[in-house]
């Protein structure tokens, strides 16, 4: 542009220098084939367009340079994380049912309430089962009795044979009648099955209770959390048991270290994806089943990479990709200079750069859309 501005500069001199006068002097000191005078000539008019230029560089000067900020590139770690949402969960998260069908005779916990494994919930009334294990306990202690007297016999060869089996097939058929009913009658008595917290009662004492939906209580323990989520096919061999996971809660505001504890071995064939559990501490009990977590795995990992901010990637009209360094760096100010570049993956808004860059070089961050080669910049 301004090599046009200068050859416009020239024509409008040359113009002012006296027109039709002027051009048929230097026609006529060519023809005289005068070289000190064409010489004399050619040095005013340089000096002249000299100063035109000095003077269009000064009024000129925004649209030749540009104010931008830069960065000095240097080899970093750069780690790129798959990030996927998941769900929070506990294996230990049920609704206790009733495993015999009766009146709800005794109630011992309430909702918030801490229970041992094996502790004592409540109680159903038996319907009389407890006085049939009674009788079922004294016929067997008859039976046993007669099988030992028959068996002190049988070994004095007193008696018969038959009478000794007979003796025998007795209380064994006593002794299964008493566990049958025993078994029946600890369906009575609820306890926990794992030890945790009461969420919530749905039930009262004196009620009739059977299996339902609603169930008579719902147990939770918060010390085994995990969360499952799925996971794309392609990333079937980058995880394994034991891969570090960040656990990024939002309700919290917190990240927990996790690791995976599961590998799924069957692919979706609706998503082509295959789920995962990682494992996650609870040391303050704040998860709770059900929460929303960001998942953030790992899956590539360079400890010498050059990353750049991702926005001053650019691409031309050619599909390549491109970034502004700062060539003849003096201080704050250079010239711009575009380079193509090779790009690698992307994390936390930064780019791997594989090729076209150095370490120190210095790249334009903000500006990039307002230059263009060879453009002095300040910074």
């Amino acid at each position: 542009m301004r090599k046009l501005l200068s050859i416009s500069a020239l024509s409008i001199l040359l113009l002012s220098c006296g027109g039709k006068e002027t051009n048929q002097s230097i026609e006529n000191l060519i023809e005289s084939k005068n070289i000190k005078e064409l010489q004399a000539k050619k040095s005013a008019l340089q000096a002249d367009i000299a100063k035109i230029e000095e003077a269009l560089a000064t009024l000129d000067v925004k649209k030749e340079e540009a104010l931008v900020s830069v960065l000095q590139v240097k080899d970093t770690v750069f780690n790129h994380y798959l990030e996927i949402q998941g769900n929070v969960d506990t294996k230990e998260n049920i609704l206790i049912q009733p495993e015999f069908s009766g009146t709800l005779t005794s109630l011992n916990v309430k909702a918030g309430q801490r229970v041992s494994k094996g502790q004592i919930l409540g109680r159903i009334d038996d319907a009389g089962m407890s006085q049939q294990l009674a009788s079922l306990e004294n016929q067997y202690a008859l039976a046993k009795t007669s099988f030992e007297r028959q068996k002190n016999l049988w070994a004095k060869k007193i008696g018969s044979e038959i009478q000794f089996l007979q003796a025998q097939t007795q209380m064994i058929s006593a002794q299964k009648g008493v566990a049958q009913m025993r078994a029946q009658l600890s369906k009575t008595v609820i306890r926990a099955p794992f030890s945790g917290t009461i969420d919530e009662v749905y039930a009262e004492r004196g009620q009739v209770v059977a299996p339902s939906q609603q169930g008579l209580m719902r147990i939770v323990n918060l010390g085994n959390m995990y969360v499952s989520t799925t996971v794309p096919e392609s990333y079937i061999g980058k995880l394994k048991v034991g891969t570090e996971v960040d656990v990024f809660l939002k309700s919290l505001g917190k990240t927990y270290k996790g690791k995976v504890r599961q590998v799924g071995n069957f692919i979706n064939p609706n998503n082509r994806s295959f789920g995962i559990e990682v494992g996650v501490p609870n040391p303050e009990n704040l998860l709770r089943p059900n929460q929303v977590a960001n998942l953030k795995i790992m899956d590539y990992s360079n400890k010498k990479a050059i990353v750049v901010p991702t926005n001053v990637v650019q691409e031309d009209g050619e599909k390549n990709k491109f970034v502004f360094i700062v060539a003849n760096s003096n201080g704050k100010t250079g010239t711009a200079k575009k380079v193509l570049v090779e790009i690698g993956k992307s994390s936390d808004n930064v780019t791997e750069i594989v090729s076209g860059l150095s370490a120190n070089d210095i790249i334009v961050t903000e500006g990039v859309n307002s230059i263009s080669e060879g453009m002095k910049l300040n910074f």
